[in-house]
């Protein structure tokens, strides 16, 4: 008896575990998940993750909000269609002179 209540016990809580992991994967990887979608970089530039959810303008609207923080307009320099890969901008002072 003690074996089944033993085995039943472990049982729950590896899949309790695995249950979890999945939702904290989830929540904090980045990409466009959960209605969000990170950008890194710096005040000159970074990248997005791309996902074929979103179309180039979507990502143009990312950029410039991103490099809004620093007063900068933004341009995107590449844009690489396969998930998990990313899309590249720069951030400028005026148009025609990257920062």
């Amino acid at each position: 008896m003690r074996h089944i209540l033993l085995a039943v016990v472990t049982l729950t809580l590896v899949l309790s575990c695995a249950g979890g992991g999945v939702a904290l994967a989830g929540a904090f990887s980045a990409g466009p998940w959960l209605g969000r979608t990170w950008a890194w970089g710096n005040d000159t530039g970074g990248i997005i993750p791309y996902s074929p959810e979103f179309k180039v303008a979507a990502y143009r609207e990312m950029a410039a909000n991103y490099c809004a923080q620093w007063g900068r307009l933004s341009y995107i320099t590449s844009v690489h269609r396969k998930y998990g890969d990313f899309v590249g901008f720069t951030c400028m002072d005026r148009p025609g002179h990257i920062h």
